[in-house]
């Protein structure tokens, strides 16, 4: 199996050239919200390790709204960054990046603070002095590779169009005979070149083992500090209720300039790009509590939500939470399917309270009651807040731009049908009908 990684670049931009950077980034795209993969600057369709990527400019254009907690805004320069999930290691894939697209990045954060006058050594060194881990990250399937997606795709194409032909043939109801076609079918289109099924690889020994000691050491440490937790609980409780019962509300609609912008740039296929930008609530103990929630969060998209759902959401294909400005500031992506009003109903219908839990501690969040409660569940103020916290992505890209995180999952299981024969005839069947 080959796991992903994640990278997220980030520069200030320097004085007086927002609006030449963003011109830049312009001419990576055919259209508003559609990136051309062969783009000069970085060809994103050159990287068969990629799976998504953006470019966002990241300007706190809520920074006020801290002032209700009685806090100055903390400045903040508009911030370039350069994000994307892939297959394989951070390292060997950053080089990738500065073999492949070098000149071009090098034009891109030209335009930041700081970027030395740039050679190949210097810009990898660059890259890798400014990304910024995660604090929680989410992947829809661990070890599923653009090179499986593709392949997996081809598969399933190939195999309904044959199907088609020989259906009326063979008979509908005979699924055995069906099957057998199918599967033969398969084996002379892989001899002549035009299916491929390339086998896992084998998983990093480095990240079985550090995935493994995660996977133990954060419930052994938790337990370890039970005693501590179950000592502070009522503390806790009253602090935060006192909290809650505090925050100041803010509700504010979003202007229909910003709605504009925003959604020029979505329904383009069938997934989405989604970009957060905003403060933290203020006090050790609001940090204390999102880094803890973070943290926990982290850990059921590692091991427990990494085949296919976050929760009861199976539309997420990546995610991250990102602490910036020494933890003052969060910066949240997802990349997910459908379109921005069903992203956010299926969040609030199905898990409200993971959206309260994992952004109730950010400002202009509605109040939540016990972390859980409400929050979300004032859908209208819910909206509201998350939609003016969403920034524009200049440029977005996605491999496989026509297909659903379900559809994804439906060729993965078309293909093991085709690896791993079914016993019964209901098997056969339920087989036959994902094609």
């Amino acid at each position: 199996m080959t796991p992903q990684s994640t990278f997220m670049i980030t520069g200030a931009v320097r004085d007086g050239q927002l609006k030449s950077l963003r011109d830049l980034l312009a001419t990576m795209n055919k259209a508003p919200g559609q990136v051309d993969p062969d783009n000069g600057l970085v060809p994103f369709g050159r990287f068969d390790r990629l799976h998504v990527a953006r470019f966002v400019i990241i300007e706190a254009t809520t920074a006020n709204e801290i002032k209700e907690f009685g806090v100055t805004p903390r400045p903040w320069p508009p911030t370039l960054a350069f994000l994307g999930d892939f297959d394989g290691d951070r390292e060997t894939f950053l080089a990738e990046l500065v073999e492949l697209a070098g000149s071009g990045l090098e034009k891109i954060f030209s335009f930041c603070v700081g970027f030395p006058d740039a050679n190949s050594n210097t810009l990898l060194q660059w890259l890798q002095t400014h990304n910024i881990e995660p604090k929680a990250n989410y992947i829809n399937w661990i070890g599923r590779t653009v090179k499986q997606v593709h392949e997996e795709a081809a598969l399933h194409k190939s195999l309904s169009a044959y199907l088609q032909e020989i259906a009326d043939e063979v008979g509908r109801e005979n699924t055995r005979a069906l099957r057998q076609k199918l599967l033969s079918y398969v084996e002379m289109e892989k001899q002549a070149g035009r299916l491929t099924l390339t086998p896992p690889e084998p998983s990093p020994c480095g990240w079985k083992i550090q995935n493994l000691v995660h996977k133990i050491g954060v419930p052994l440490i938790l337990l370890l500090f039970s005693p501590f937790f179950i000592l502070i609980a009522p503390f806790f409780a009253l602090r935060l209720r006192m909290l809650e019962r505090s925050d100041p509300e803010l509700f504010i609609r979003p202007t229909a300039e910003h709605i504009k912008a925003l959604s020029a740039q979505e329904d383009w296929f069938v997934s989405n790009q989604y970009s957060v930008f905003g403060d933290a609530k203020p006090g050790l103990f609001r940090l204390l509590t999102f880094k803890f929630i973070l943290l926990l969060t982290d850990y059921a998209a590692r091991h427990i939500y990494n085949h296919g759902f976050l929760a009861r959401i199976k539309t997420i294909h990546f995610a991250r939470w990102v602490f910036m400005d020494d933890d003052h500031r969060v910066f949240f992506a997802s990349n997910y399917d459908g379109s921005h009003e069903s992203y956010m109903d299926d969040f609030i219908n199905k898990v409200g309270w993971g959206l309260n839990l994992t952004f109730g501690n950010a400002v202009g969040y509605p109040s939540t009651r016990w972390l859980i409660k409400e929050g979300a569940g004032r859908e209208q103020v819910f909206k509201y807040t998350q939609r003016r916290h969403q920034i524009p992505t200049e440029v977005w890209y996605k491999a496989y731009p026509d297909f659903t995180a379900y559809e994804l999952s439906r060729n993965a299981r078309i293909r093991q049908g085709v690896e791993i024969r079914q016993d019964t005839d209901e098997e056969i069947h339920e087989w036959l009908s994902l094609i």
